[in-house]
């Protein structure tokens, strides 16, 4: 069974300095040590978390000279956006029963 590629963008996601990472990012294109700059973790562990988002997809690296720039990849993020969009839907579907249903005990004490 081949793993579906959202698997790793959740997995990224679940770890909050990726979500800060990418927070900065969206901001626009950062290199290693601007990223870093922002946290109070080792340039090291930065630049692990880099490869696990560059790994799902979720970033880009290139290489300027001596500088790597990492940009945010938006289309991962569209993709879960859009699973979760279904289910939000369910939810709205189902509170909107809910709400129908507590309307109609009102209107019968």
């Amino acid at each position: 069974m081949t793993a579906d590629p959202i698997d790793g963008v959740f997995a990224a996601l679940a770890d909050p300095t990726r979500r800060a990472i990418l927070a900065r990012l969206a901001g626009g294109d950062a290199t290693a040590g601007e990223v870093a700059a922002g946290f109070t973790i080792s340039p090291q562990a930065i630049s692990k978390h880099l490869n696990v988002l560059e790994a799902a997809g979720l970033i880009t690296r290139t290489r300027e000279a001596q500088w790597r720039r990492c940009s945010i990849v938006p289309a991962p993020l569209r993709a879960v956006a859009e699973w979760a969009e279904q289910y939000r839907r369910l939810w709205e579907q189902r509170y909107d029963t809910l709400d129908t249903y507590l309307e109609r005990l009102q209107e019968e004490s």
